[in-house]
């Protein structure tokens, strides 16, 4: 995956590509996976890096959705359900099964909670990670030490799925390129591309490396860019309405210590009508979420003091050892694009099904809505109407069985490589090759040099956010550490990247400034 080899083939074509995908987050990349593995001509364009948004701050749950079906939206849960199992069938590397307990404090909620689990082990069916049951207040305390005993009564274990999100959205985005897709971050599209009645036919692209812009036609163009999809639809028509309702989700993530087993807590009710998770992830523990209703969709959202304290006081009511803001290794938050449910709706109960529109002048699409979990779905549903509005030979979907970039289904023995997969193999041997890049780039951050070379030569990264944020979670697990780490990274990347010293010291900079917005004081 290269993206001058990307941006080469783009100016290079002569005919229209057969769809456009604006946005290279989840449900944009699920679209250049479909359209291409069909044998559509499909080029991506996405403005910053691949997952740079809503996508890569996820609970980094791949799951069926307790809390819809508790708001009767059965379908969505069988649907989801069913695209867990097919995630974990063609992407073992990256997702894996996740024990949840539970905890009971009054002697109704094992039963209750037992009851709604139950009807989610059934509608699960084959794709099923194993059945739920009751535990006693031992079991509980043997499987979440950490778990506030006082009052504790029992719990109900379930199972989920639990995945690393930016590492799904490059195994997609190199799926897509294997399947023929074209996929260029960093190219934002500045102005939608019109014929003489007004129907959309290209779009105008700027290339924030150069500042160059090219015009790029096709046969139809998919608005997926999640949060700012309003933006891309003002493009088109500045007369529209909005759709989406944008809200802001915050998870903390503590030392490891906190969570110090395999299972998650999972607090079904929290005070302002969400569930809220306390869940292992690699070496830390990550605690969240809220749902707060925001006017602006930044790329970098800012968690507030108050979803912080929020987040801390809901968590302490479950932990032994309360957390402190002093705990904190990092705070991230994402932007949530639901659709737009009217003034006297909460987003608590917004929809998180996904809408398709198509807009009767343009007949440009966009999609909004959905989660990561019925990603693939989404990609189905907006490629099968792409197709009939772009008058493409009609070809079936066949993502439900294509095997993710990366697949393997041993990747457990590969160790703290295994999300790379099958590739680990070649990142190991990058690792070997060199004493300096098998060094860690910091004492308290698990990534080495040989993998920053290698996010620069096969995963397009072109920023130290990049390597840092997403082909690495580095500033996830400790964003102070990360920034320290800047240095280092920046150093091996303008050797990778053919850049001088100045490069260097802005973007050490500017990854230094982007930290602070995840480290809490």
């Amino acid at each position: 995956m290269d993206r001058d080899v990307g941006l080469d083939a783009i100016r290079a074509r002569k005919a229209p590509w057969d769809i456009v995908v604006i946005g290279g987050g989840a449900t944009g990349l699920g679209t250049a996976v479909d359209a291409a593995s069909r044998g559509y001509a499909v080029v991506l364009f996405e403005q910053a890096d691949f997952a740079k948004g809503t996508s890569s701050r996820s609970t980094k749950l791949i799951h069926g959705g307790v809390r819809y079906l508790q708001q009767g939206n059965v379908s969505l849960v069988m649907e989801a359900l069913s695209e867990r199992g097919r995630l974990l069938q063609n992407a073992p590397h990256l997702v894996n099964d996740l024990a949840f307990i539970v905890p009971s404090y009054e002697w109704w909620e094992s039963p209750f909670y037992g009851v709604g689990l139950k009807v989610y082990d059934l509608l699960a069916g084959k794709y099923g990670f194993g059945r739920s049951r009751h535990l006693s207040r031992e079991k509980v305390i043997e499987e979440i030490p950490s778990i506030q005993a006082e009052g504790l009564r029992g719990g109900t274990r379930y199972f989920d799925g639990q995945f690393d999100d930016a590492r799904l959205a490059i195994s997609l985005a190199r799926t897509a390129v294997e399947q023929g897709a074209v996929v260029v971050n960093y190219t934002g599209v500045v102005a939608i591309l019109k014929d003489t009645k007004g129907v959309a036919q290209g779009v105008r692209v700027c290339d924030a490396e150069t500042g160059a812009e090219m015009e790029v036609f096709a046969k139809v163009i998919v608005n997926a860019t999640g949060p700012q999809a309003d933006a891309v639809r003002h493009l088109d028509n500045p007369e529209l309405n909005t759709i989406v309702a944008p809200s802001q989700g915050v998870h903390i993530v503590l030392d490891r210590s906190f969570i110090p087993r395999e299972s998650a807590i999972m607090v079904p009710h929290t005070d302002d009508g969400r569930v809220m998770f306390a869940i292992p992830w690699r070496d830390v523990a990550v605690v969240g979420t809220t749902d707060t209703l925001v006017d602006d969709v930044p790329l970098e959202p800012q968690p507030s003091s108050e979803e912080i304290d929020f987040i801390l006081d809901t968590a302490n009511r479950y932990l032994a050892r309360p957390a402190a803001r002093s705990d904190i290794k990092s705070v991230f938050a994402g932007i949530r694009p639901l659709v737009e449910g009217g003034d006297e709706v909460s987003t608590a109960a917004l929809s998180r099904d996904h809408v398709i529109l198509i807009d009767p002048n343009s007949a440009m699409m966009t999609v909004v809505g959905g989660k990561w979990t019925t990603y693939r779905k989404m990609a189905e549903d907006v490629v099968d109407q792409a197709s009939v509005l772009a008058g493409l030979p009609q070809s079936s979907c066949v993502t439900a069985s294509l095997r993710i970039h990366g697949y393997s289904a041993d990747a457990d023995r590969l160790g703290g490589l295994s999300f790379y997969g099958a590739d680990a193999e070649r990142v190991q041997a990058l690792i070997d090759t060199n004493a300096e890049w098998a060094a860690p780039i910091h004492a308290d951050l698990a990534m080495t040099g040989a993998e920053v070379v290698w996010a620069c030569r096969y995963e397009m990264a072109r920023t130290i956010d990049d390597v840092l944020a997403r082909r690495s979670r580095s500033l996830l697990f400790d964003a102070r550490a990360a920034s320290e780490a800047a240095g280092t990274v920046g150093a091996l990347m303008a050797v990778e990247l053919r850049q001088d010293a100045s490069w260097v010291v802005d973007q050490v900079a500017s990854f230094r400034e982007l930290a602070e917005g995840y480290i809490v004081s």
